[in-house]
């Protein structure tokens, strides 16, 4: 093939405007509508390129971008994989210099020069499933796309993961990644075999106008200090019940409770090959049920339930747990679209818990055969500064650099005026984010079993504890038999 050399530091010319956000598991997403625009750029820096150098936890800290001969180099075709639309071929534009708006179809048509994207059409965790059945057949594959709930999988496998280090990249090519990111990046043994080019951060959005109504509330501030942590929540949920003759819930699901509360976790779910149900799962169920009882929470379920985004609409929920890439996908739904019932009324604060929802990692297979290729798509996604400056604003994308952001943000950059235009007096939302961004600490947590036992858990807490009526022993037996079933290699004590 052509080998798709260009240089780095340089922004190519391409953009739109997109009408939402990214998704890492929202099949709700609306289609991007594209209009071209041009991205100049200075000179980018990178770190590999005499920039500011942080050592983390592995890989190869010189980044010297020398290939292992051991990696296969100048295939026919660089093949790149994912479970649906929303990143690939954007992040391929970017690289290659093309324009966003007629990029999918491009490569549905095959019109892009020795690149192929391989698109399943499926959710995220089926996407396992169609990686495996590539492996088994042989099919051709360089590079793909892992959610964090089953990355490690992967990651931790070397018949299905390279080691960063054999393509030259290390530490100063990632020195400004948000550090969650980077740890779910790493194998158990601290080597780098992904990255992403986003990070994922949440927060908690909600009702300006109802916020002061029940709460007092009048800025994002206070606000904040109404539901600093989970008690005062808790509390808050109480208020806004009683105030409202038990109308209004605080939020908007168990799911979207969960989601934040999960990132609080201090011990792994799994240590030394048992499963652990500590004071973390006590907590977690006697906030369900406070909220569930008091009516702080609705009973709706995500994405399955049409009431879930239709509560926002109507009013009878205050607030929703979001990550930076569903303002423009759910959230945008709750609040009617633009020019709906509740558009623009909306501000974002940190919330009780600093939690991400979602991401996507990049990782090379061992066998691929395009190892320049791997290299030059893995920098221009995840460590050129200029490349995602602009993706971040052309995309819109939150992205895995806490200086790219921290300057987009402190420059008070729109990143998409629909989804700007949901939040009363044009507040900052992503500089709320990026506050919780900087603070997710996963070390020495994360599990390949993470994404079951979490699952396993809310599920047990909701249809034994909180509907079933059954006690909170009963419900953790019946977790733990879920678990056993689903993770067969544990060991459990007689």
């Amino acid at each position: 093939m052509n080998t798709l050399k260009r240089t780095l530091a340089l922004v190519a010319t391409l953009a739109m405007t997109a009408t939402a956000f990214a998704s890492c598991g929202d099949d709700k997403k609306e289609e991007n509508k594209a209009e071209t625009t041009t991205a100049a750029a200075t000179e980018a820096t990178t770190a590999a390129d005499g920039g500011e150098t942080t050592t983390t936890d592995g890989g190869n800290v010189g980044g010297d971008h020398v290939i292992d001969p051991s990696v296969k180099q100048d295939g026919d075709t660089f093949t790149v994989a994912a479970w649906n639309a929303d990143d690939v071929p954007y992040l391929i534009a970017q690289w290659k210099g093309l324009s966003y708006d007629t990029i999918v179809e491009d490569l549905a048509n095959n019109k892009v020069d020795g690149v192929n994207a391989i698109i399943f059409g499926v959710g995220g965790g089926e996407a396992s499933e169609r990686y495996d059945q590539l492996f088994n057949d042989g099919g051709d594959l360089d590079v793909y796309f892992c959610e964090a709930d089953w990355a490690l999988k992967y990651i931790n496998d070397d018949t299905k993961t390279l080691d960063l280090a054999k393509l030259g990249l290390g530490d100063a090519d990632f020195a400004n990644m948000y550090d969650y990111t980077n740890q779910i990046g790493l194998t158990s043994d601290g080597v780098r075999k992904g990255v992403s080019w986003q990070a994922a951060a949440g927060g908690f959005a909600y009702r300006a106008d109802l916020a002061e109504e029940y709460l007092g509330a009048k800025t994002p501030e206070e606000m904040q200090e109404k539901v600093k942590d989970w008690d005062a929540f808790v509390a808050a949920a109480k208020e806004v019940s009683e105030k409202s003759g038990q109308k209004v819930a605080l939020a908007d699901s168990l799911g979207g409770l969960w989601q934040a509360f999960a990132c609080g976790r201090t011990q792994p779910w799994v240590k030394d090959n048992k499963l652990v149900i500590d004071d973390f799962c006590t907590k977690f169920g006697d906030t369900a049920k406070a909220l569930w009882d008091c009516g702080g929470v609705t009973k709706n379920n995500q994405w399955s339930d049409e009431a879930w985004t239709a509560a926002g609409v109507s009013g009878n929920v205050m607030g929703y747990f979001v990550s930076t890439w569903g303002f423009g996908g759910f959230f945008l739904d709750a609040a009617g679209g633009e020019g709906g019932a509740q558009y623009g009324k909306w501000n974002v604060c940190e919330g009780p818990q600093s939690f991400y929802w979602g991401g996507t990692w990049i990782v090379v297979n061992p066998n691929t055969d395009n190892g320049k290729e791997a290299q030059e798509f893995i920098l221009s996604a995840t460590s050129d500064e200029a490349q995602m400056t602009a993706y971040a604003k052309n995309k819109p994308e939150y992205v895995n650099n806490s200086k790219v952001m921290d300057d987009l943000i402190s420059s008070n950059t729109v990143f998409n005026e629909k989804i700007s235009g949901n939040f009363k007096d044009g507040q900052n939302y992503f500089a709320e984010l990026a506050k919780n961004a900087k603070s997710i600490d996963f070390k020495g947590l994360i599990t390949p079993y993470d994404a079951t036992v979490k699952a396993d858990f809310v599920t047990a807490v909701r249809e034994e504890y909180l509907e079933g009526g059954k006690s909170w022993d009963d419900a953790m037996d019946k977790f733990k038999d879920k678990v056993a079933e689903d993770v067969t290699t544990l060991d459990w004590d007689d």
